[in-house]
């Protein structure tokens, strides 16, 4: 195995078409766009294109997983901000969205994705560090980082129940 420089980090996968009709690619409606995507090790995700697209609405498109890449990424890195700072996150979720705009020539790019992140703490002393680590999470959040397009936050943090001993 190769030796890396330290903090570089390799990913695979193998993404599998099995949207071949019998005919193949003969025309643009003669094929579904049914994907696999495998990673050693866990479990498959079933894939398509956007319904819009041709694609089958109850499966995961590009889209989606970018989206919930930024989502999953930005919860990730707000949980270890947040246990820098001291807060204790009780509950955590996020209903996120993005838009995407097609440029008219068969093409397009994401122009926004807005993360809705709806947080609870312990404490109400601990509802300003909260708020803060957001700022922290998206400063080091690899998926945020390697995007062109804004990433916004319309974060909100509520007081829960006190944590049991």
């Amino acid at each position: 195995m190769a030796q890396h420089p330290l903090g570089e980090h390799h990913y695979a996968l193998s993404v599998t078409w099995t949207g071949n009709r019998g005919t193949g690619t003969t025309g643009y409606r003669d094929y579904a766009r049914d994907v696999t995507i495998s990673i050693e090790g866990k479990p498959e995700l079933l894939a398509s294109s956007d319904r819009p697209f041709r694609g089958d609405p109850a499966r995961w498109n590009p889209e989606d997983l970018l989206v919930a890449a930024l989502a999953e990424c930005h919860l990730l890195a707000y949980l270890h901000a947040c246990v820098t700072a001291g807060v204790v996150v009780t509950s955590y979720r996020d209903d996120a969205t993005g838009i995407m705009r097609e440029d008219g020539r068969g093409g397009g790019a994401f122009a926004e994705v807005t993360l809705r992140p709806q947080v609870t703490v312990a404490d109400a002393s601990m509802v300003e560090a909260a708020q803060q680590a957001h700022r922290q999470a998206n400063e080091w959040c690899f998926i945020a980082n390697s995007v062109n397009f804004p990433v916004h936050h319309e974060a909100s943090v509520t007081v829960g129940p006190v944590l049991g001993p």
